[in-house]
């Protein structure tokens, strides 16, 4: 009997993933909406296949910090992102700290039945879109601005393009007002930003926001 834990914060995302998997023969399926629930669904059902978002609740690119930390005492269990990040750098970063297969959420229901068949085997799945994404991306080599950034350099610009201030980004990684306003500077360093307005242009053409996140998963 396969089971399988879902990691998704949108109610309509949810319910259409338990529908396909309860057609591709899945028994039990597991739900969370958060990094947290995530962890203690895990332990509990110890499921043969996880699909997870990487945006969980606000968490921006909480999905590669929780593959990461799930990685650290578990090597084998698959693991299916499906989201709507489709930069190049951010599907790389994921694959990198252990996801098995991406797919984008704009993919048809059949090919999301095909990946989660292949990745339950243990076996690498990406996308037409994603491969190709990837392939073009080694093509230019570091052409890519974020390819430098480090995770969390990544979740804060993430969160300025969507124009929190320092004090709501601390609040939101659980960071002090001083560490952000560092990486922020970092970050500059990093893409050539000469001032924060800047910064956000950057976030802004690379990296989806909080609302756009919420517009194309309800479609």
């Amino acid at each position: 009997m396969t089971t399988a834990l879902i990691v998704d914060d949108h109610p309509i995302v949810m319910e259409a993933c338990k529908q396909l998997l309860s057609t591709a023969g899945v028994k039990e399926i597991g739900e969370a909406s958060s990094p947290v629930d995530a962890y203690r669904a895990y332990r509990t059902l110890k499921p043969d296949i996880i699909i997870s978002d990487l945006t969980i609740r606000t968490g921006i690119l909480d999905g590669i910090s929780f593959i990461r930390r799930l990685r650290l005492h578990d090597k084998t269990t698959p693991i299916l992102v499906f989201s709507m990040h489709t930069d190049p750098v951010i599907i790389s970063r994921t694959l990198e700290v252990g996801a098995t297969g991406y797919l984008w959420k704009t993919t048809c229901a059949e090919e999301f039945v095909k990946a989660f068949h292949k990745v339950r085997q243990g076996v690498r799945y990406l996308s037409h879109e994603v491969a190709s994404e990837l392939a073009f991306m080694e093509l230019r080599g570091t052409a890519n601005p974020l390819s430098t950034l480090t995770l969390r350099e990544l979740q804060t610009l993430a969160l300025i393009a969507d124009g929190r201030s320092y004090g709501l980004i601390a609040e939101e990684l659980h960071v002090s007002y001083k560490t952000v306003a560092n990486t922020a500077s970092q970050i500059k360093v990093k893409l050539g930003a000469g001032s924060l307005p800047e910064l956000m242009r950057i976030g802004i053409a690379h990296l989806p926001s909080e609302t756009g996140r919420r517009n194309i998963r309800v479609a």
